[in-house]
This record gives structure tokens, C-alpha cells and sequence, in this order.
């Protein structure tokens, strides 16, 4: 069977067919939960990320699977009203992957940037929430968030968190390990950042094995990790690249987390479907191309 965007979307439409809970009939609700869910993992697949490009292409790209499309503003309302329901989502396709219970697992983060100018950042929405931090592999300051990621190898995502880029990368893995699913210990591959005998000893509580380079005030051999930890970059590249990761273009928290959410859930269902059709996990090439 062949890969493409409209065999990627009915998955999700089944799925999420399946498990959203069936909602009263309304006279003025032309879509179901499902199709809003459906159409919003379309538009992150397709890198559009405004919403009047997306919706002024849907019906010409779209129109033979939702013929059809309610206005604009009421799409984006129902969107917003998902983004748990997207969330949990997330979850649900990577029971359906290979990676979901493997036992190493790679653990980054990533900058967020929501804005470059001091006057959007006096202006922005954001402004309660964004604040400044430093990307060392960029080495540049930018403004916005910070998204961590626990990943299998294959790229589906086992937790993640977005959060001020000033919180502390350890504290975050922790709370992504607390809420991991696992059936047993797990090793996790981390950077230099991911270092000290109490966050190792909080982490082995947890039941995961950090394993890191070794920092130049350390002694001994460090292990060869260099092809691991290519896999997480591999990771947030096909999110930045092909998923649009940092053009989010959101105002507005709840939007950012709600885009962010349809984002890995485009590439978590990407990866199942990848998986059971025998192609590469994050090749999402042939869905938007």
C-alpha cells in the first residue's frame, strides 16, 4: 500500500473516531470532533501555519474527504477546545508504535522562539508567560519557551514539556520520567546537561539509567554515544523541518500548546502508520509532498 496524505488522514479519523466520545447532535455542527482533530493534524502535515492559508487551501486539497467545512473562527474555536483531547491523542498513537516500549530512550530540548523584537515582546499575548534564555547550540538569545522531549529511538514521543527556558533541564526530565510509561528500567541518553549525583540518584529512584559524555573535569573513558545522541537531533530536525516546528506563529498560549499538541500528533501517527506499512518511522516526505 501506497503512503500518502489522505491514507495518513483516514488513520487518524478512524482512530480518533474511536475513542472521542460521541457528542449530541447539533444542527449547526458540521463537523465531528474526529474530522477537527483530522483536519488540524492535515494542516501541521502540510506546514501551513496560518490558519487563513490553511483554510483558504483546504477545500481545493481536502474537499473529496470533507466536502463540507464550517467558517473559519468556528474551526479554530473547536481546535482550541481539543487541545486535551489532541494531547491525549499523542499517547493513544504511540501505543501503536514500536518505540513505545523500548527501553532507551533519548531525552533534549529545544527553543521555542515566539519573538525577536522588544516591541512584540512588550505587545505579545505571550508577554506573562515567554521569557529570555540562552540555546548554548545556538549560541544565541531568544525569547519564548523551551519544549523538552523523551523520545525512543524511532522518534515517538514517550513525554514532553514546554516550558520557560529559565526551569532547569534536570527538573523537567524528572517530571517526564515520573510520568513515562515504562514496564521496567530504562536507559536514557542525555548531553552534558544532564549531570549531578543527585538528579543521577533522583533519576535512578525513577527507575532510568542516565548515561552522558563525559564532562572535561571528569575522569575515566566516556562511552561512545555520538550515534544515540544523533537521534534526538534527527528528532526535533523533522519537527522543525518538516512539521514547521519553530513558524508556530501562535499569540496565544493556549494556541501554542494546542499547535504544538497537533504537531506531535501529525508525528506520532506518521510513525505508526510508517511502521506498519515497513517504511522509515519519521519519513513524513511522502504526506505532504
Amino acid at each position: 500500500m501506497d503512503a500518502d496524505l489522505d491514507l495518513l488522514l483516514i488513520a487518524v479519523y478512524c482512530t480518533c473516531d474511536d475513542l472521542l466520545p460521541a457528542k449530541g447532535k447539533n444542527a449547526k455542527r458540521i463537523l465531528t470532533d474526529a474530522e477537527v482533530v483530522t483536519l488540524s493534524v492535515a494542516q501541521q502535515v502540510l506546514r501551513i501555519s496560518s490558519d487563513e492559508q490553511f483554510w483558504a487551501m483546504a477545500p481545493h486539497r481536502l474537499g473529496h474527504l470533507f466536502p463540507r467545512l464550517p467558517k473559519r473562527p468556528g474551526f479554530v474555536k473547536r481546535r482550541q477546545r481539543l487541545s486535551d483531547k489532541i494531547e491525549a491523542l499523542i499517547l493513544e498513537f504511540a501505543r501503536h508504535t514500536n518505540g513505545f516500549d523500548d527501553d532507551l530512550l533519548v531525552v533534549d530540548s529545544t527553543p521555542v522562539e515566539c519573538g525577536r523584537s522588544v516591541e512584540t515582546t512588550r505587545r505579545s499575548a505571550l508577554g506573562n508567560a515567554a521569557e529570555y534564555g540562552y540555546c548554548a547550540s545556538h549560541s544565541r538569545f531568544f525569547w519564548g519557551f523551551r519544549l523538552h522531549g523523551l523520545f525512543a529511538t524511532d522518534g515517538t514521543p514517550r513525554a514532553l514539556a514546554l516550558t520557560s527556558p529559565k526551569t532547569g533541564e534536570r527538573d523537567v526530565a524528572l517530571d517526564m520520567l515520573a510520568r513515562c510509561h515504562r514496564n521496567g528500567p530504562v536507559t536514557v541518553i542525555g548531553d552534558k546537561g544532564y549531570s549531578g549525583r543527585d538528579f543521577h540518584a533522583q533519576a535512578s529512584a525513577l527507575g532510568a539509567t542516565i548515561v552522558r559524555p563525559r564532562r572535561k573535569d571528569e575522569a575515566g573513558k566516556e562511552p561512545h554515544l555520538a550515534p544515540i545522541r544523533q537521534c534526538v537531533e534527527s528528532i526535533f530536525w523533522t519537527c522543525k523541518d518538516m512539521l514547521n516546528l519553530e513558524d508556530h506563529r501562535a499569540r496565544e498560549l493556549h494556541t501554542l500548546r494546542t499547535r504544538l499538541a497537533a504537531k506531535f500528533l501529525a508525528l506520532t501517527a506518521a510513525i505508526a502508520l510508517n511502521e506498519r506499512l515497513g517504511r522509515p518511522p519519521r519519513n513524513l516526505t511522502a504526506y505532504y509532498a
